[in-house]
């Protein structure tokens, strides 16, 4: 799902407003098997907002989290610019090591909010989620 949040009179969403779209994205989860509801919503530099949400499967290995659901339906949206994602879920728990490798990749620069379903949140950075990430240029 696309949001588009601003135009060149309109500034891109606050924290909180990001957070309360991710919060939103929580209740289309499909969690069946673990009941941990998570919701994210990517900001990209043009201010459009892209919402994911966990999505579980039988076989669990197959599940596929919030974060990289919110990263890559904006990457086939053509977005490849990055400013924030909000990572919403019932406690404030923190995006998986999966999730965090293909933020480090994509969005390396993003500013990270990472809410429980109160909309408390604190703030972080990729980098300092996964410091000493594995990226392309390892790949030679």
């Amino acid at each position: 799902m696309l949001v588009t949040t601003s135009t060149a009179s309109q500034p891109a969403l606050s924290a909180a407003e990001l957070i309360a779209v991710a919060l939103n994205a929580r209740d289309r989860a499909y969690a069946p098997y673990s009941h941990y509801h998570v919701g994210a919503a990517v900001l990209t530099a043009d201010g459009s907002v892209i919402v994911g949400c966990n999505v579980e499967n039988a076989a669990y290995p197959s599940t596929i989290c919030a974060e990289r659901v919110a990263i890559t339906a904006a990457i086939a949206q053509g977005q490849r610019d990055f400013v924030a994602i909000a990572v919403a879920t019932e406690n404030g728990g923190s995006p998986c090591g999966a999730c965090r490798q293909v933020m480090a990749e994509l969005g390396p620069n993003m500013t990270v909010y990472i809410a429980d379903a109160d909309g408390n949140y604190r703030t972080t950075s990729v980098r300092a989620l996964l410091p000493d990430s594995f990226m392309p240029e390892h790949l030679v």
